[in-house]
């Protein structure tokens, strides 16, 4: 038993490390929104989506929730720094509009989140209930959130081009669902392990559709490269 435990561990920490590359693989927009000072036609929306997603994930990992989960905060607590980053760098070279429209979407999250605590905390007494709520909307989310890979993946089929679905995203992703859907197998937990298999599933379809569309890809072509896609960590 210690020693599933101790794998278990070590599962985490190499799953915390791919969705910390993850988290950060958007680095290089942020470095040419700063550098134009315009966000241009880039969206804040995946941002903001992944903010409230690592906030939920956080709260199931905390012990009044569902215990032994310290890696699941981890990751998560980091993820949602970050991500506050990406929206203050999108805030502060916005216009008043989109300044607005971002204002009123973090105000209808924290509204929310702070609810689900509420409701959590209140009328569940049990980590097995709270792991229960807040995990099955922590998987709505997650799928929700599905829809921007899903979103990049038709553009490849349509196109017959791979050349804004880089290769090193779309592996790191497929090895991102592999640890933690390993991690949740470990010491059973449905609540990670369900988005986890379709995560994988999503990174497996990425890598084939990779490898079928490679060779029909004009890497010189001048095509309009889409703007709001963006790999999103899973737990």
């Amino acid at each position: 038993m210690a020693n599933v435990e101790a794998i278990r561990i070590l599962v985490g920490v190499i799953g915390n490390v791919i969705s910390f590359f993850l988290f950060t693989s958007p680095i290089p927009t942020f470095v040419k929104i700063i550098k134009q000072k315009s966000v241009g036609e880039f969206k804040s929306d995946p941002y903001i989506a992944t903010l409230l997603n690592c906030a939920m994930w956080s709260f199931y990992g905390m012990p009044i929730v569902h215990p032994d989960s310290l890696l699941v905060i981890t990751i998560n607590g980091t993820g949602f720094c970050i991500e506050l980053v990406y929206i203050a760098i999108f805030f502060t070279y916005s216009s008043g509009k989109n300044r607005r429209n971002i204002i009123i979407a973090l105000l209808v999250e924290a509204t929310l989140f702070a609810i689900v605590v509420f409701i959590t905390l209140h009328f569940f007494h049990s980590t097995k209930d709270r792991s229960m709520i807040i995990g099955l909307l922590s998987i709505v989310f997650n799928i929700i959130m599905y829809a921007s890979p899903l979103t990049v993946m038709k553009m490849v089929i349509k196109t017959q081009s791979v050349k804004y679905m880089p290769i090193a995203l779309s592996l790191a992703n497929f090895c991102n669902g592999i640890v933690w859907l390993i991690y949740a197998l470990l010491k059973f937990d449905p609540y990670i392990l369900i988005p986890n298999g379709l995560g994988t599933i999503s990174g497996l379809v990425q890598l084939t559709l990779y490898g079928t569309y490679y060779q029909t890809t004009k890497w010189d072509e001048q095509d309009e490269k889409p703007k709001s896609d963006v790999q999103l960590s899973n737990v």
